[in-house]
């Protein structure tokens, strides 16, 4: 008679005829093992398990990450488990869904009577509550009648919008979800020709509102900067910008270098902004001959970081008089803009 088998947890298991015995799993992806979602686990070493008739059913455990497979044979009634690890998602999966989920539910609150305005007169704008004292809700009665959205008239001294207590408000908020403005290649994949501003890491929320003025004044495709070191879309920015945020695309990507190698590959010339350039900013656009041009700003102090200036076609400088030092990076860029605009003339 056969002797039982004791496993490693000290548990005696009668023994099974050979004949009844089907070895399962093994170094590569087991099928029938798939987790929720499509997601199939490695078995972790060839184990025997006992089959009855051939069928082999999944059994699931206490986690729903956890299988087993159990069979009855005709002998023995026992059950023989063949158990997979807890299978985890890597960290940047969970993080890229944290991020997704907060994107979808972020809001913004946008303040100021002239960004409030353009926001209520937004049809791409998602917009779920605004904060208006009696004057301002007087002063916006034309944009709010359109917006058809019911505001909450509050007291100047008890404004209930959650503001920084510093914001200059004027009596109006307006709770709102981010502008979606499309891809890179939506946006800027136009066969006219364009101009288009790249900032690297330009982080003053107040030079890239007037630099988004500037380009919605000039007539500027795009506004391109990076996901981090720039500012989002936010009251403040919205403010500084002075109603520029609901006309001008505001594009945040990941990787500078990589979008600028997309904007070359769609026509543009790349024009990096330095001020120790040996060609002047009139040259560089004569030398464009009609194409589309990627005006590229760095922050002011650091400049252009190498891997930026690297991908530029070429660097140029604005002329001016040398007794005046350099230009804010708003300034400059309202001036690249009016020259890129006036060279295709």
């Amino acid at each position: 008679m056969d002797s039982p088998h004791i496993d490693k947890a000290g548990h005696t298991i009668p023994r099974v005829p050979d004949s009844c015995w089907k070895m399962v799993g093994d170094p590569g992806i087991e099928p029938g093992m798939g987790l929720p979602g499509g997601v199939t686990v490695r078995c972790r070493t060839l184990q025997p398990v006992a089959r009855r008739e051939g069928v082999i059913r999944p059994l699931a455990l206490h986690s729903q990450h956890k299988f087993a497979l159990q069979s009855v044979t005709d002998k023995a009634k026992h059950r023989c488990y063949a158990r997979t690890e807890t299978m985890k998602k890597p960290r940047w999966v969970i993080e890229k869904e944290a991020a997704k989920k907060a994107s979808a539910a972020e809001t913004i609150w946008l303040f100021g009577l002239h960004a409030v305005r353009d926001a209520l007169l937004n049809p791409r704008r998602i917009r779920k509550r605004l904060v208006v004292t009696k004057n301002a809700a007087d002063r916006l009665s034309d944009a709010i009648s359109r917006a058809d959205l019911d505001p909450e008239i509050a007291e100047p001294r008890r404004f209930p919008a959650p503001l920084d207590p510093g914001s200059v408000h004027q009596g109006a908020a307006l709770e709102v979800k981010p502008l979606s403005w499309g891809s890179l290649e939506e946006v800027c994949g136009a066969e006219k020709r364009s101009v288009v501003v790249v900032l690297d890491r330009i982080t003053d929320p107040h030079n890239v509102g007037a630099i988004l003025r500037s380009a919605a004044a000039f007539g500027a495709s795009a506004v391109i900067a990076t996901q981090r070191h720039s500012p989002p879309e936010t009251g403040a920015l919205a403010k500084a910008a002075s109603g520029a945020l609901e006309r001008q695309p505001y594009l945040r990507v990941r990787n500078l270098a990589e979008a600028m190698e997309s904007l070359r590959h769609m026509g543009y010339a790349l024009f990096g902004l330095d001020g120790e350039a040996d060609s002047q900013l009139s040259e560089g656009l004569a030398e464009a001959d009609g194409r589309s041009i990627a005006l590229v700003l760095g922050a002011e102090g650091s400049g252009l970081r190498n891997k930026t200036r690297e991908t530029c076609d070429g660097l140029v400088r604005i002329g001016i008089s040398p007794a005046s030092g350099s230009l804010n990076v708003s300034n400059a860029a309202a001036v690249a803009l009016y020259a890129a605009g006036s060279a295709s003339i």
